[in-house]
């Protein structure tokens, strides 16, 4: 007879380190990066904390790649590739004018206040805003070159979007809601404004987007 797997069993470093860093981050996400410590990873992955500190024994350095692993993680959600510059600018758009999107806005929210104490989250977080940049820009220089985007030029525009992102997201804490049409679609607008659209167009592509995603969840049920 068999018996079952010891599930106590150790794991290859690389994937043990893996999982403490995505832990770390489902935390960060949560509360913040401030609720990392070694003890509250631990206690999730039902380990010591001694097995935490062995991998990182500096506690930041767990917190820095916990916000390296959220942010990277929701890049590719936002700025996925392939497809036509216009669908994939609109679905960048939407996601984050979208509520799934707050937890990650609050997450770049706190580390930019705790960035102004912690050089080294400081730098983490300038390389992925560079990271950022650089796929958005490509993003837009793909739309120029498909004649789907006029903007002045594709770095400026890049800047832009993101500061309307920012500005967005600073909202991301607020407990009352916002009705108006102007704060759930500025993004859009900006966005719009940036890549030269005509008014209107990237709205419209979003809604597409909303009518498509509807339809092929029907024929996924059918088929």
């Amino acid at each position: 007879m068999s018996s079952a797997p010891d599930s106590r069993a150790r794991k290859p470093p690389a994937e043990r380190r893996a999982e403490i860093v995505r832990t770390a981050a489902d935390i960060a996400l949560e509360g913040g990066l401030e609720g990392i410590t070694l003890r509250a990873v631990a206690d999730r992955l039902h380990v010591r904390p001694g097995l935490i500190s062995h991998y990182f024994p500096v506690a930041d350095d767990l917190v820095i790649a916990a916000f390296v692993h959220a942010v990277s993680d929701e890049r590719e959600a936002l700025v996925p590739e392939g497809g036509e510059p216009l669908e994939r600018m609109a679905r960048l758009v939407a996601r984050v004018e979208s509520d799934d999107a707050r937890p990650i806005s609050r997450l770049w929210l706190n580390a930019r206040h705790l960035s102004r104490f912690r050089p080294a989250l400081d730098d983490a977080l300038e390389e992925q805003e560079s990271i950022d940049r650089d796929r958005l820009t490509a993003l837009i220089d793909d739309g120029i070159a498909a004649g789907a985007f006029a903007p002045d030029d594709a770095f400026s525009a890049c800047v832009r979007i993101f500061i309307a992102i920012d500005g967005f997201g600073a909202y991301a804490n607020n407990t009352g809601a916002f009705a108006s049409d102007a704060y759930w679609r500025f993004v859009t607008d900006t966005s719009e404004w940036a890549l030269g659209l005509e008014p209107g167009r990237l709205r419209a592509a979003i809604d597409a987007l909303g009518t498509a995603d509807a339809l092929g969840q029907v024929d996924a049920l059918e088929g």
